[in-house]
């Protein structure tokens, strides 16, 4: 059950990362600045990363058993969210007429949950071997 729902939200995540990366490449390539265009594609590099992990852990690991998997699901999922989301919010905000200014900070939190989760990563095999 749990697999599901990451591999959907992987899906989800990867579908939407394909649709952002288009929108744009055809309709953000004349509207924002060369530097805003270069954030947005690295919201979306990060998040395509990401849901391809997401892909994998849903589709191969066994998370009931492993906590430390399921928390890693969780930090990309979270990851995503901040890191990409603010991302593209900061890139949006010269098209509209809102003051977004305080959405960078979310940006390195972001990062520091993609960070958690690849540590969650490195720690599940270890504690699964320990039979922790």
């Amino acid at each position: 059950m749990v697999q599901t729902v990451i591999f959907k939200t992987g899906v989800g995540f990867g579908l939407t990362a394909v649709i952002l990366g288009a929108f744009a490449a055809h309709g953000l390539h004349d509207k924002l600045s060369p530097l805003l265009i270069e954030v947005w594609k690295t919201a979306v590099q990060y998040q395509f990363y990401h849901a391809l992990v997401l892909l994998v852990l849903g589709f191969t690991g066994n998370l009931n058993q492993g906590k430390w998997l399921g928390r890693a699901a969780l930090f990309f999922i979270i990851g995503i969210i901040l890191f990409s989301g603010s991302l593209y919010a900061i890139a949006l905000a010269s098209l509209i007429p809102a003051n977004i200014s305080k959405i960078g900070v979310l940006t390195p939190l972001g990062g520091l949950f993609f960070i958690a989760g690849w540590i969650q990563l490195l720690i599940a095999p270890i504690k699964s071997y320990a039979g922790n």
